[in-house]
């Protein structure tokens, strides 16, 4: 039981805090989750915070029209997906002229478009797998040659890999991208990597420990994020202490290229030689009981208050 607590002057300067949360994207169940838990640790920190979950209640205002009649000071950004993690709500934010938790709206926007985000990165000189975009009339036997015996394949614009599969050849592989497409207009193929996976929480720029993911599934899919029990997530990650620490600079120079602030999470995963190869970026990271960056916190001995409540200082 967590006895992490802000004092009197700290609520005062913090006002009331809206937790924005639900909204009616994809990822609406998970934000559900992530908004409640990010309430009640707040409210065990005792800042004065209420729950707001955005379009999703029945005969609700709409939106817009539900963030201009909340009476709030500043705002916890936990809604995933379309709508709240891709730089719109981040733009109301700024209208209304409320500080906000999170990166603001270009790099959210950015953050949320895994295509865009693989682009600038290669552009910055940072390692991510090979890709492609997939369209109704690309040669899915010319990409299957290019990347590989193995690929994956990504809707662009979703998160908690929602409408992603594996695919193995030319036929595989269009299958997949019609998959895919039913969640998106933007759809790419990756090169499989088949090293280890990691993920690195970010908490006011700073990397938080690593964490390796182990799953009896194909790949680190929905079901292994929100459902299943035999997920293993390590910190006893066989890393050497400098392979440990090129993977926290990786995950910051990341975090820093796209223009992200606040906290967020950068997956990745070694290639076949062992190298570093960056997969995404979440600019609002899930905070349920399966989540990832809670649990980096705690090893760093952070509570979940505690981390609530950090992440709630950065609002800009």
């Amino acid at each position: 039981m967590s006895h992490y607590h802000v004092d009197a002057t700290t609520a005062a300067a913090l006002g009331r805090v809206a937790v924005i949360y639900g909204g009616t994207s994809s990822e609406r169940a998970v934000s559900l989750k992530s908004g409640a838990a990010v309430l009640s640790a707040l409210e065990r920190a005792g800042v004065d915070a209420f729950g707001l979950d955005l379009g999703g209640e029945a005969g609700s205002l709409a939106p817009l029209a539900q963030l201009q009649a909340a009476e709030f000071d500043r705002a916890f950004l936990i809604l995933h997906g379309a709508g709240g993690e891709d730089g719109v709500l981040q733009g109301v934010m700024e209208l209304l002229g409320k500080p906000y938790t999170g990166s603001g709206v270009a790099a959210s926007a950015i953050g949320m478009d895994k295509l865009r985000t693989k682009q600038i990165w290669r552009g910055a000189g940072l390692p991510t797998p090979p890709f492609a975009v997939l369209t109704e009339e690309t040669d899915f036997e010319a990409v299957a040659a290019e990347l590989g015996v193995k690929m994956i394949v990504k809707p662009a614009h979703e998160g908690s890999s929602i409408g992603m599969s594996v695919a193995v050849d030319a036929a595989g592989l269009e299958a997949a991208f019609s998959t895919a497409a039913g969640f998106d207009r933007l759809v790419i193929a990756e090169r499989w990597m088949s090293g280890a996976e990691f993920t690195v929480g970010i908490l006011q720029g700073q990397a938080l420990p690593v964490i390796k993911l182990e799953t009896s599934h194909d790949f680190y899919d929905y079901d292994a994020k929100y459902l299943a029990n035999d997920t293993r997530y390590r910190f006893d990650h066989g890393l050497t202490p400098e392979q440990a620490l090129e993977l926290k600079q990786l995950a910051e120079q990341a975090f820093a290229v796209i223009g992200c602030r606040g906290w967020g999470r950068v997956d990745v995963m070694q290639d076949e030689q062992g190298n570093f190869q960056l997969l995404e970026i979440n600019t609002a990271p899930g905070m349920t009981d399966h989540s990832l960056l809670p649990m980096a916190a705690a090893d760093a001995g952070i509570s979940f208050e505690e981390l609530v409540v950090k992440i709630l200082q950065t609002t800009v």
